[in-house]
């Protein structure tokens, strides 16, 4: 029963994935590989293109319901602002941790790098070079002047209005 539970939630994930990302595949191929085994063994072009596909869906979901719409999160119940910019923050971080362990160098594109720290990390100060602050408040690099991070740093994914002003404390 277990199982087929979870199989019933990954082919309504996939298909939710594959109609947001309007992509037709008509070899029959999967093109969204969700399973644990599949991803385990899934050529980098597939994973590519599944890592795509849940950001069309991600994006479809944070422009099509409401601004002020709160879905949980363990750092705060986010809003629409949050998730896209949380699902950004990935996507960049782990990017450039793929491209670090494969020997290729990696760097966003400073605006965007600048809107996601402003977003998730409101407590920096605007800085000349917002991809390294970002940078370093995912913990990736330590920065002259700056307290290193803890391993389990947080962001503040809740509205921005409801941010106090401090830091966050370690999460957990």
């Amino acid at each position: 029963m277990r199982a087929q539970f979870f199989k019933f939630c990954d082919k309504f994930a996939a298909q939710a994935v594959q109609f947001a990302d309007r992509q037709q595949n008509f070899a029959g191929e999967k093109i969204f590989q969700i399973a644990e085994f599949e991803r385990r063994a899934a050529e980098p072009a597939k994973l590519l293109t599944s890592l795509r596909s849940a950001a069309v869906v991600c994006a479809t979901m944070v422009d099509a319901l409401p601004a002020d719409q709160r879905g949980f999160h363990p750092m705060g119940n986010a809003d629409a602002s949050g998730f896209a910019a949380m699902a950004c923050d990935e996507i960049l971080i782990h990017t450039r941790d793929a491209g670090t362990g494969l020997g290729a160098e990696f760097t966003a594109e400073t605006g965007l790098a600048g809107r996601v720290l402003a977003r998730l990390f409101p407590w920096y100060e605007p800085v000349p070079d917002p991809w390294t602050a970002l940078l370093h408040a995912n913990g990736r690099i330590d920065l002259p002047g700056r307290q290193h991070q803890p391993e389990r740093w947080q962001w503040h994914c809740a509205p921005l209005a409801e941010w106090d002003g401090t830091v966050p404390p370690a999460f957990g």
